[in-house]
């Protein structure tokens, strides 16, 4: 019986050594970049050179070597199942809550505080879908990244008993990173029930 500790540095040369072999086959380019920076070679596997590496579900060495999966899946979207909620939710707070979570894979979605934050830097996917109903005003709903407005979307028929103010938008995002959706005008008063708000990565950087 080989023992853990001297298994995994063998698996982890034996990894390093098959991506470099796929970069290779695949005709992939590795750039080197400033003492700072991680070095990151992608293909099939991901293999980041780094003094203080993450933990994701890497096998990582005592030298700061982690090798991980190049595909690694993010992805949420959350729903507004009823129409009321208490007070000090979102006509107080201008943050857009919701009630029942469709998809968390990774788990970056928080419910209670109807927030995403970004397990890793990367390019990712955002839209949403804010009902309004039986209200006469016009809304305005922004998408915050931290605490700044990225796109907004609008509802102001007087004519209509249903509107929704709707966007997307491709953003490029940090690590740690909050999105989330803020009432910049008006009230939800009358419920926002079937409102949708997602996001998923669409590759890492």
């Amino acid at each position: 019986m080989v023992p853990a500790a001297s298994a995994r540095p063998g698996l982890l040369h034996a990894m390093l050594a098959l991506c470099l072999l796929l970069l290779a086959g695949a005709g992939q380019l590795c750039l080197a970049q400033n003492d700072t920076e991680p070095i990151v070679l992608e293909g099939k596997c991901l293999v980041v050179c780094d003094s203080n590496p993450s933990s994701d579900g890497g096998v990582t060495s005592s030298l700061g070597i982690s090798v991980r999966s190049g595909s690694a899946k993010v992805a949420f979207s959350a729903v507004r199942g009823t129409n009321h909620e208490p007070s000090e939710m979102s006509n107080t707070s201008m943050t857009i809550y919701f009630d029942q979570v469709l998809v968390n894979i990774g788990n970056h979605f928080d419910l209670k505080a109807s927030v995403f934050t970004a397990p890793r830097r990367g390019i990712y996917s955002f839209s949403f879908h804010v009902v309004k109903v039986y209200n006469r005003q016009t809304i305005q709903v922004n998408l915050m990244q931290n605490e700044y407005p990225v796109i907004s979307a609008f509802a102001g028929d007087q004519d209509v008993t249903r509107e929704a103010a709707s966007n997307g938008v491709l953003l490029m995002v940090e690590r740690d990173d909050r999105v989330y959706l803020k009432l910049e005008r008006g009230n939800l008063m009358g419920g926002w029930k079937y409102s949708t708000f997602s996001g998923f990565l669409v590759f890492p950087l």
